[in-house]
């Protein structure tokens, strides 16, 4: 038996419960106000109670819904101030905690999957979880031949609720808009259903995990843990000691800040090109940051980037498409012509819409803006100026975008992107990312 909630009727009712509990403090809302509590004071309480809702309903069913609250999380420097404040921590939590497994469950599954002498295989277990996620949860142990190791256990039936939980939540999509204003819902949760599958195979995922640590062996800036067994529903990993990406959004200094933002884009762009995959699940849960040997965590120069959870990758065999480098190299010239051509032939433009290719580029500069200057603040309120812009019905800009369409081949790849700039923007980190493009991304640098 599975210790997920797994009743069709249960998880339903704790979903319907999100859209509904926003509905019902809305009008305790306008209760309190015709009470005489100011509007701010009362909208402020009101997205504190939505958000502790969010993190308890998404976090107790784990499975897709807790997919659902970590892409989000992502995304929380997009929205205004008055609404992010108080999603930001309760969204962050989803990074790194659930309500675990019972111990009986996690010992069932490992019997399953290694054997019922599977105690040989460590010389120690530690039955409290280390880390928690929407599929499965960590424990620390250490492996029969003395190497510290993270062991992954995925929770009995998490596809059948993966599936279960993103199929309600796209028929919440329209109730659930207010939760989450200026992001696009439903097709979020689309994407995350088309990748279910591939998060679920742990021997997918060794393997990607295998391809980057032979990669990035020795690397001077990221470092990939080891793999070192791998069964159905289990994973075991080499243990990676460091600082989560999340400690450092919520207090980090700004060099430290710095760094890690400039290690997240060195990977973004170099991991692709080197490896010919692209981790897909960039929010802060799955990043260490890693002090060099004798340097304090004062000292962040020499820091490295720990990357984890390898359970959905892109696979892209030459890379980053060399048209994304060609047609960012000629926007950033103000070639609108052939920027419009080329987005034509890929397909961004429909044979049947015509635009002013000129609007195009003017639509296109502001998002691209980054990778003009030889440094750039990624900061909240840049983005949440791209969020409104864009997002803002009244604006050319909304007008425009609605008319451009999103290849298939570029989805996971913009959803990717756009992730890894919300969390730069999170960390508020100035970062020279127009170095990472010149040497990672093809067709940018015209001298290559």
């Amino acid at each position: 038996m599975s210790d997920l909630p797994r009743k069709a009727v249960t998880r339903t009712v704790k979903l319907a419960a999100l859209p509904l509990g926003f509905a019902g403090r809305a009008t305790w809302g306008l209760g309190k106000r015709i009470g005489g509590k100011s509007a701010e004071f009362v909208a402020r309480e009101l997205q504190e109670r939505t958000a502790e809702q969010l993190f308890k309903v998404l976090g107790e069913l784990k499975g897709g819904a807790m997919k659902f609250g970590q892409a989000l999380s992502v995304f929380e420097s997009a929205l205004p101030e008055e609404v992010a404040g108080p999603y930001r921590a309760a969204l962050t939590k989803l990074q790194e905690a659930a309500p675990p497994m019972p111990v009986r469950t996690v010992h069932a599954v490992l019997a399953e999957r290694l054997g019922d002498e599977w105690r040989e295989l460590f010389l120690e277990f530690e039955d409290k979880p280390a880390a928690a996620a929407s599929i499965g949860q960590v424990h620390r142990a250490v492996w029969h031949d003395g190497r510290e190791v993270a062991v992954k256990v995925q929770y009995p039936g998490a596809g059948e609720a993966l599936l279960a939980d993103l199929a309600q939540l796209s028929r919440f999509a329209r109730l659930l808009g207010p939760l989450v204003p200026g992001i696009e819902v439903k097709p979020l949760i689309a994407e995350l259903r088309d990748r279910v599958s591939e998060e679920l195979d742990y021997a997918l995922e060794a393997r990607a995990q295998r391809e980057h640590a032979e990669v990035f062996a020795d690397d001077p800036d990221v470092v990939v843990p080891a793999v070192v067994h791998q069964a159905e529903q289990v994973l075991v990993t080499e243990w990676m000691e460091g600082i989560p990406l999340a400690e450092v959004i919520a207090g980090g200094g700004q060099e430290q800040r710095d760094r890690a933002g400039q290690l997240l884009a060195r990977f973004l762009f170099s991991g692709p090109a080197r490896t010919g995959l692209l981790h897909a699940d960039p929010h802060p849960g799955n990043f260490r940051l890693l002090p060099a040997a004798g340097d304090g965590v004062d000292d962040p120069a020499g820091w490295r980037l720990g990357v984890l959870d390898f359970g959905t990758v892109d696979r892209l065999p030459g890379g980053l498409p060399e048209t994304i480098g060609t047609c960012l190299r000629m926007a950033l010239a103000g070639e609108a012509g052939p920027v419009y051509a080329l987005l034509r032939a890929e397909g961004f433009v429909k044979e049947s819409v015509a635009l002013d290719p000129d609007e195009v580029l003017e639509y296109l500069l502001p998002i691209i803006e980054p990778a003009e200057a030889e440094s750039f603040l990624f900061s909240r309120g840049w983005m949440r100026t791209q969020a409104a812009r864009i997002a803002d019905p009244r604006s050319p800009a909304h007008q425009l975008g609605r008319q451009l369409n999103l290849p298939p081949s570029y989805l996971l790849i913009h959803r990717v992107t756009l992730s890894t700039i919300g969390v730069l923007c999170q960390l508020n980190a100035t970062v020279r990312l127009r170095e990472e493009l010149n040497a990672w991304l093809p067709g940018f640098d015209p001298a290559a």
